[in-house]
């Protein structure tokens, strides 16, 4: 957040501004939200999460004042082998032990990393404006995200992982993995914004091919 102030600061005292800010912040902002179907224009949620993001914009959002375009892309789950949520999950599943979080329910929007870079480049280069999110249009819950998950990998998900258990090895990083965001990107589709992976199975299979 003081990068992003001081960043914004300094464009402030430039003679010659940029046209654009992109933003990259996180459907954190919205909370834990249950099977609310959450789009560009619903409020910010609750919790520590969902405030650093909210701040976290205002401070972007600062470069308005200063003749810039601002675009907040609140990014959901990446997926791609090289880290992120994705990366994490594969051991267990390779091994045979993957299966839901807590109790499966809760919504996962995801977005496959080359869908991500574009997005940003998208937001730069169009007439976005404002918080983008950065999600596919499909949101799946964690139990069938674990099906798909399982399914690429011919492995079998049948090994839940309960809420408490989460909570007591994770702590509150717990809240993050058992938090329920349906995010639909209202924002990106209207704006003519074209997805490489809408469907999870192929974005899971085109990770695994990576090299």
């Amino acid at each position: 957040m003081d990068g992003t102030r001081g960043l914004v600061d300094w464009i402030g005292a430039q003679a010659h501004r940029p046209k654009v800010l992109v933003c990259a912040s996180a459907i954190g902002f919205y909370g834990d939200r249950g099977d609310e179907v959450l789009s560009e224009g619903s409020e910010v949620g609750e919790g520590f999460l969902a405030q650093v993001c909210a701040d976290w914009e205002a401070e972007a959002l600062r470069a308005r004042t200063y003749g810039v375009r601002v675009v907040c892309v609140r990014i959901g789950i990446v997926l791609s082998r090289e880290g992120g949520a994705l990366a994490e999950m594969l051991t267990p599943f390779k091994l045979g032990v993957g299966g839901p979080l807590g109790s499966g329910r809760q919504w996962m929007s995801w977005i496959h990393i080359d869908d991500v870079t574009n997005l940003l480049t998208h937001a730069a280069e169009s007439e976005l404006e404002g918080p983008v999110n950065g999600v596919s249009p499909e949101p799946i819950t964690n139990r069938d995200f674990s099906r798909a998950l399982a399914s690429v990998l011919h492995r079998p998900s049948m090994i839940r992982a309960p809420a408490f258990a989460l909570k007591l090895m994770l702590g509150k990083m717990s809240d993050i993995v058992l938090a329920s965001q349906r995010v639909k990107p209202d924002a990106a589709q209207g704006s003519g914004f074209e997805y490489l992976y809408t469907d999870l199975t192929a974005a899971i299979s085109a990770c695994m091919e990576e090299s």
